[in-house]
């Protein structure tokens, strides 16, 4: 069996192979369905233990889509190249973040 690269992770999507556009665009529709409002943050150099990251800008209430979501990931990821971004969705009835995973890390290719 072959175990993946050693490596900091930070939450439990970061034990899987890195996800695809396709399958981050997934994750942030499946967030909007279940009425979650999706944020982005960002953070230089981020320690397992950090809860709370930068925030990109205010969350995005209006979201309608992953493709709103992903323009402001790739916004964020222009501005800070050197910073692992993340998205994370908060549920307004519950009060609280209900999850969040990494989109990009410093030296990925894509968005």
């Amino acid at each position: 069996m072959k175990t993946l690269p050693k490596e900091k992770r930070y939450e439990t999507l970061s034990y899987l192979p890195p996800l695809t556009d396709q399958q981050v665009a997934k994750q942030i529709e499946y967030m909007l369905e279940q009425g979650f409002i999706p944020a982005v943050e960002f953070e230089e150099d981020p320690s397992p233990a950090d809860h709370h990251w930068t925030l990109w800008k205010l969350p995005l209430f209006s979201a309608n889509s992953s493709q709103e979501v992903l323009n402001e990931v790739r916004e964020c990821r222009q501005e800070y190249p050197n910073s692992y971004v993340r998205v994370i969705g908060f549920d307004n009835i519950k009060q609280c973040q209900t999850m969040s995973f990494i989109v990009y890390k410093p030296g990925m290719s894509r968005y």
